[in-house]
């Protein structure tokens, strides 16, 4: 009988406490609920007060930033990780269960696969969805604000943003220009790049507003490239988002691509096939 830990984060996303409790009983039909974890307010558990618990599987109910801790903190760990979606994008967990709702996954755990997965390492920093580089990344502190409600901090940040986001942006090895915002995400032979000039009032605003409201990806003057690796140019440190989580790298680092442990849970491939009509 599988042993789980949950960890959700109730002020995320799209957390609700009806969406907490489904999860909490279809992991009570299937194992057995041996701890919980509210996170932030409480840490993430040890590894010996998961070894304690004889915890195969832990679950994390949140965004992809408590995602990234969970993934880091259980990397050398024995057991699997479930990841449910939680937050506002939920990128890690479509990739894994597709567009499926937390307690559906949780019902196909018994035809699941264990995978491992592409992940972006620069120096002691990893994400297992993506990296944003860039004086953009100041307008991430204004969708925070903006998503919590705290509108004039919203507003002083957006003013933040735009300000920082019409200096000079960033130089990438092999990246013409110097484009404001930059993504890279981890494909399987290959770092994937997509760089955004925002030169202008109207692109910037196009920008901005994408990210208070949405994907900023698809925004205008988006140019998309692939490359091994990803070298930052210039003499200054970096602003960087890991996986929604704050960072600043050195001039000249470099982002690489390696591969996690086997350790999660996938479910993807037998949902789509239970969706699809009878013959």
């Amino acid at each position: 009988m599988t042993r789980f830990w949950l960890i959700a984060n109730a002020r995320s996303g799209s957390v609700s406490d009806t969406t907490l409790e489904g999860v909490v009983a279809a992991l009570a039909a299937r194992g057995v609920l041996a701890g919980r974890t509210d996170f932030p307010a409480e840490p993430l558990p040890e590894l010996r007060a998961l070894d304690a618990a004889q915890v195969d599987t832990v679950v994390v109910l949140a965004g992809d930033g408590t995602i990234n801790a969970a993934a880091r903190r259980y990397a050398d760990w024995a057991g699997t990780l479930l990841i449910l979606p939680g937050g506002t994008m939920n990128m890690l967990a479509r990739a894994l269960h597709g567009d499926a709702a937390p307690a559906a996954i949780v019902a196909q755990l018994d035809r699941s696969r264990t995978v491992d997965l592409p992940v972006i390492a620069a120096a002691e920093h990893r994400a297992f969805v993506g990296v944003i580089l860039g004086p953009a990344t100041a307008w991430n502190h204004a969708r925070e604000r903006w998503r919590a409600g705290r509108w004039r901090a919203a507003l002083r940040a957006v003013r933040a943003a735009w300000a920082r986001s019409r200096g000079r942006g960033i130089a990438i090895a092999g990246v013409a220009g110097r484009p404001q915002a930059v993504f890279v995400s981890a494909g399987d032979d290959a770092l994937r790049i997509a760089a955004v000039d925002a030169s202008d009032g109207r692109m910037l605003a196009e920008l901005g507003w994408e990210w208070l409201s949405g994907d900023w990806i698809a925004a205008g003057a988006v140019t998309s490239l692939q490359r091994a690796t990803v070298r930052l140019g210039g003499r200054r440190p970096v602003a960087a988002l890991f996986d929604g989580e704050p960072a600043l790298l050195p001039a000249g680092s470099v982002l690489r691509l390696e591969r996690s442990r086997p350790m999660f849970l996938q479910t993807r491939q037998i949902l789509l096939q239970t969706r699809k009509p009878a013959a």
